[in-house]
């Protein structure tokens, strides 16, 4: 098996993430068994200027040191359960010191496999301002759809006031579910929950649509290569390769 660095960015939904691969393997390798696995995380705070002031290449620099403290600790492939930094991750630059998985793919490839066409995008006002999702979804000939402006910054304020320190409150709930449900009056056949806290959040019960759960998807992806029922990943930070 293969040692699995996780590459965080913000703790509750890299805990989230980490939490579904170690359940991954006690469901599916027995009691108390899982791939080993380390967990990076740099704090949100280091990050966050960059982020105010546009410089993806900072935030880029930052993370890249995370996967290098990662291959140091002697893993062999990394994944980033957070969405946003794809924004950086995927900018060109010296590779990254392990290969990794593309989170944006894993979820736009499991959009495909369900046959989904047109879908909801809900994650941070950068995301969904930003070209990631739209370019990974139409890479599979998916279409992205973002919440209007008003929504948009509400789904961004309860991210960073509410769901970054562990905080979920019912109205929050109810005010998500709101979106998703006018996603789907915009033709939305599923929603991506494309910030990793999001599924703390929403649950399939409450989500009007189908739900594209980011960090559980990445957590399944991430345990198969590490078995090695899935091939090794090549992507090493820089544009990802059109879809196979």
């Amino acid at each position: 098996m293969h040692h699995l660095g996780i590459l965080a960015h913000s703790a509750e939904g890299a805990a989230l993430c980490f939490r579904r691969f170690c359940q991954e393997g006690f469901r599916e390798l027995g009691p108390h068994d899982h791939p080993d696995v380390t967990l990076d995380l740099v704090p949100l705070a280091r990050s966050m200027p960059a982020w105010v002031a546009g410089d993806h290449r900072a935030v880029r620099e930052i993370l890249a040191g995370s996967a290098r403290r990662l291959a140091a600790a002697g893993a062999a492939f990394f994944v980033c359960p957070d969405n946003t930094a794809h924004l950086a991750l995927e900018l060109p630059g010296e590779d990254l010191a392990l290969p990794g998985l593309h989170l944006p793919d894993v979820v736009a490839a499991r959009a495909e496999r369900e046959g989904y066409r047109r879908v909801g995008v809900l994650g941070t006002r950068y995301l969904m301002d930003g070209p990631v999702y739209p370019e990974a979804f139409a890479r599979r000939g998916i279409t992205a759809v973002v919440p209007g402006p008003e929504d948009r910054a509400m789904v961004d304020r309860v991210i960073f006031g509410e769901l970054l320190d562990g905080v979920v409150r019912e109205e929050s709930r109810a005010a998500y579910a709101r979106v998703i449900g006018e996603l789907a009056e915009r033709g939305c056949d599923a929603v991506a929950l494309v910030c990793t806290e999001i599924p703390l959040l929403v649950t399939p019960g409450v989500s009007p649509l189908p739900t594209l759960d980011s960090p559980r998807l990445l957590a399944r992806a991430a345990f198969e290569v590490a078995t090695g029922t899935a091939p090794m990943p090549c992507w090493r930070g820089g544009p990802p390769e059109p879809a196979s």
